[in-house]
């Protein structure tokens, strides 16, 4: 949910996107050498449900894979201490109340227009992973997702908003329109547009430097190195994380190049 709320943070001073387009086509890349494929793509963690996204190029590139690799593997039910480490800290920071204001406005907002985690394309990959049996596997643990959250300063996203809070409110109106922007940036994923989450990554690398470096800069470096890792073996893996990792100049993509690991857009 990290990318979805960030979004949701900053979704109300995004301009208005362009009219969806019948097809639909996320953006996925992929990276190769003479043994190793690997597929990269961009998920939304909350969706409606009602389009046909899993299928056609994405769908063949997630079955001819022989495992999947998402952000985390959250367990499903109530999460117990022993899935930690010893020595396990629950994170100690209290997000301010604006924060907390805007992140409940993107909850009822999404949630208003029909998107759920459930179909979330995340959550819908996952499932379908383990009913054919391919393992699921995380770049990153729970706990280190925790951690972070623990060191992030606590007013950034209600910063980034840029009064989105107070405008909260205004009532109705103001909610209308945050409901919309979520509608929209649901519609550029479903797109394959890009330039809608770059605009959002600009808007949260000017709010606050921390944040975006902690959640987007150290994260997408983590994860090409546990690519450029994987290549050294045989097979075809499919890797999904958040849409925002896969755009400006700080992605994930931007990163496997630097290790010299040139990516191709396939849909």
């Amino acid at each position: 949910m990290v990318g979805l709320l960030i979004a949701a943070a900053l979704a109300a001073e995004m301009p208005a996107a362009m009219p969806a387009v019948p097809s639909v086509q996320p953006a996925m890349f992929v990276v190769r050498d003479a043994d190793t494929t690997v597929y990269i793509f961009g998920t939304f963690h909350a969706l409606d449900g009602h389009s046909p996204w899993f299928e056609n190029r994405v769908r063949d590139a997630f079955e001819k894979s022989g495992e999947l690799v998402l952000e985390t593997v959250i367990p499903e039910g109530p999460i117990k201490p022993a899935q930690f480490s010893p020595g396990f800290r629950p994170p100690s920071v209290t997000p301010s109340a604006s924060f907390l204001a805007t992140t409940r406005m993107a909850i009822n907002a999404g949630k208003a227009q029909g998107m759920q985690v459930g179909n979330g394309a995340d959550m819908v990959l996952r499932h379908v992973a383990e009913a054919e049996g391919k393992p699921v596997e995380g770049l990153e643990t729970l706990q280190l997702q925790l951690d972070m959250f623990n060191r992030m300063p606590s007013t950034a996203p209600n910063q980034a908003a840029a009064g989105a809070p107070s405008r909260a409110t205004a009532g109705g109106s103001s909610m209308q329109g945050l409901s919309k922007a979520m509608a929209d940036m649901q519609s550029a994923w479903k797109r394959g547009d890009q330039a809608v989450f770059v605009h959002m990554l600009d808007q949260l690398k000017t709010a606050s430097p921390d944040t975006y470096r902690m959640m987007f800069t150290e994260r997408n470096a983590r994860w090409a190195d546990w690519i450029r890792a994987r290549m050294q073996a045989p097979g075809t893996v499919f890797v999904a994380v958040g849409a925002g990792h896969l755009a400006g100049t700080d992605s994930l993509l931007v990163r496997l190049a630097e290790r010299g690991i040139p990516s191709q857009r396939v849909n």
